[in-house]
């Protein structure tokens, strides 16, 4: 139940990878004034909510978290037992204070300070080079159980958010979805393809996750594939010099205040052996999006009438930030520009896994990157005992 006010310097919200990391680097730094919130039951992010066929074998590349070996597991393991496990090791092991399940609800300006009136709860944060002394209030983090129940809110100077975008899915709005007598399953609703023997399912999206369901789906079921666009695959591997360009156009666009895109529009995609036999059996027949649903199915762009028994939605994710809405963070061009990590409108606000940092290393790279700017805007820094160091796994 919501009841006195706490506070802390930071407030990391996610415990994913790039919430861990930000952890593990204010823990060595000496912050110890620090809260860690994460809305999961346990350790393990969005990847304790990952299919069964997602394998080790078959997950895209998983970074270490600092100061940690690789993950060790064998390569049928399904991700979303091996990586959860790997991420409690590290919480183990450093000792990280991981306040779950708590969701944010709201983070605000403090009332009173932002009005201009004193606060004896925690003092106003150092301002920025930038800004005008006392320009920036303390934050106001507002959060709830797992029963929904409020919890006291938390005064903070600076939020570190990691929330990542598992529990935004986005599915497209079209006329007569609510019409369509099937299922309709989303990304995030995905468990294994036999729970689609035998039938005939529609799946919409034109990127990796899409055509992993397409080739699992379709050894079971008849399977019709529909994107907005042509999709194309590249020859070319996606080495070093593709992920810099990647990460470089990514860089650009946050820098302007764009929204950020689809992985793929920024990454591509690339045939694989996979692609190629899917390719043989004669599943990537991609169809133009279709106009509508009906109670039977979907009409297709040529007015033809196909009968679905379930439409799968592949169509990603937005990113998890409605919590932060009060903050005014967008742009007008309806992305928020990011200066390093910081919301260049605020610099209390740290976005890590948003933009560039969107990957296992992009994220740990972004966590520390954080951590040094807080250290430097805030001098945050305190006497205390770093991260303990360990190059062994427990």
């Amino acid at each position: 139940m919501e009841g006195a006010l706490r506070t802390a310097d930071v407030v990391v919200i996610g415990a994913g990878q790039a919430g861990l990391s930000a952890a593990y680097h204010l823990q060595r730094r000496g912050v110890s004034s620090v809260v860690v919130l994460d809305a999961e039951a346990g350790p393990g992010g969005a990847w304790r909510h990952r299919w069964d066929s997602l394998t080790m074998a078959t997950v895209n590349g998983i970074r270490e978290l600092p100061d940690m070996p690789a993950v060790e597991a064998e390569p049928q393991e399904p991700a979303r037992r091996a990586v959860p496990d790997y991420f409690a090791t590290f919480e183990q092991r450093f000792d990280l204070q991981i306040e779950r399940p708590v969701r944010v609800t709201l983070v605000e300006d403090e009332p009173s300070a932002a009005s201009g009136a004193h606060t004896d709860a925690a003092p106003p944060p150092s301002a920025p080079a930038e800004a005008d002394a006392g320009a920036l209030p303390p934050l106001l983090v507002h959060s709830i159980d797992a029963d929904g129940e409020r919890l006291p809110p938390i005064l903070t100077r600076a939020i570190l958010n990691a929330t990542g975008t598992w529990t935004r899915p986005f599915l497209p709005a079209l006329p007569g979805a609510d019409e369509f007598r099937g299922r309709q399953l989303h990304t995030v609703d995905y468990v294994r393809a036999e729970d689609f023997a035998g039938q005939r399912v529609g799946i919409v999206g034109g990127g990796i996750s899409a055509l992993g369901f397409l080739q699992e789906i379709s050894e079971v079921a008849e399977t019709f594939w529909y994107t907005r666009r042509e999709v194309e695959l590249s020859e070319r591997s996606f080495d070093r010099e593709a992920g810099r360009a990647a990460i470089a156009g990514v860089e650009d666009r946050v820098r302007r205040g764009l929204p950020v895109g689809s992985v793929v529009s920024n990454t591509g995609l690339v045939w694989t052996p996979a692609l190629r036999e899917a390719q043989r059996r004669g599943i990537l027949e991609r169809r133009p999006m279709f106009t509508r649903l009906t109670p039977q199915g979907v009409v297709e762009a040529d007015g033809t009438l196909t009968e679905l028994d379930t439409l799968l939605w592949a169509t990603g994710f937005r990113h998890e930030l409605r919590h932060l809405r009060p903050l005014g963070l967008r742009s007008d061009l309806g992305g928020i520009r990011i200066d390093g990590t910081a919301a260049a409108a605020d610099p209390r606000i740290h976005l890590l896994g948003y933009g560039p940092s969107a990957s296992t290393i992009g994220a740990n790279r972004a966590g520390r990157a954080a951590v040094n700017t807080l250290l430097r805007t805030f001098d945050l820094e305190r006497e205390g005992t770093p991260a303990r160091r360990s190059t062994s796994a427990a």
